[in-house]
């Protein structure tokens, strides 16, 4: 039965307006037991905002990892995004990519550290995010390696393209990666095909590792769900933040 202490959850709901987009975005913003605007705190910015505190749980690993496990109390910042557009946001060959990426990095990381207290440094950010979410979080992290060094990837849809802009590059070295992808993920049916995603995620890992990035890597038994991607949420949250 989980602990009544990790469901005493504060999370608020904020909305941005975004010139990129044309369009207003949404945010639920986690903050950790023991909150206090003076201090200054470590952040992660999940794709699939939504999904990650509803089906992911991620508000109550938090509050597990900060009271039992000493982790530092951390800020989470979920973006929301409609299912709709979701592949034309994420993806790269999307017609929606280019917008989003940049409202990311222009308009909702500043929004975000205006009016909270997390910390400012690439060090002290992370990127997270399931499937296509975990593709865009490194390429968001890509284009912006001032910000970003480190990544959640959950079952990454690293198609054709991805790698492709993966290669195209010569030093990744600045970039952290803990990636997870389930053995059972080998013929899965997305919006524009069937996929391979152990094939993919094990052929990006080599790309990224040649050229410079550092990479946890793990195979598992799991589908691309939710209810594996969540049971592997608290060692990667850990991973970066113990």
């Amino acid at each position: 039965m989980t602990d009544s202490r990790y469901l005493k959850r504060t999370v608020v709901k904020e909305e941005i307006e975004s010139a990129y987009l044309g369009e207003k975005r949404k945010l639920r913003i986690y903050l950790p037991p023991g909150y206090n605007d003076v201090l200054s705190y470590p952040v992660v910015y999940c794709q699939d905002g939504e999904e990650f505190f509803n089906f992911g749980r991620i508000a109550t690993h938090a509050n597990r990892l900060i009271l039992d496990e000493d982790i530092e109390p951390f800020i989470i910042v979920g973006v929301e995004v409609n299912t709709s557009v979701r592949t034309a946001e994420y993806a790269p060959f999307g017609n929606r990519f280019n917008a989003y990426t940049s409202c990311f990095t222009e308009e909702i990381i500043p929004y975000v550290e205006k009016n909270y207290p997390v910390r400012q440094n690439r060090e002290e950010r992370i990127l997270a995010g399931d499937s296509l979410g975990g593709s865009v979080s490194l390429h968001i992290a890509m284009k912006r390696p001032d910000l970003f060094s480190k990544i959640i990837s959950l079952s990454g849809a690293y198609y054709i393209p991805s790698q492709e802009m993966i290669a195209a590059e010569t030093d990744l070295s600045g970039l952290s990666l803990y990636m997870v992808v389930g053995l059972q993920e080998r013929d899965y049916q997305t919006d524009t095909g069937i996929y391979d995603f152990v094939a993919l995620n094990r052929s990006t890992k080599e790309l990224l590792e040649k050229r410079g990035a550092k990479v946890v890597y793990f195979e598992k038994d799991g589908k691309h769900l939710w209810g594996f991607w969540q049971q592997e949420l608290p060692d990667a949250l850990s991973y970066f933040l113990k």
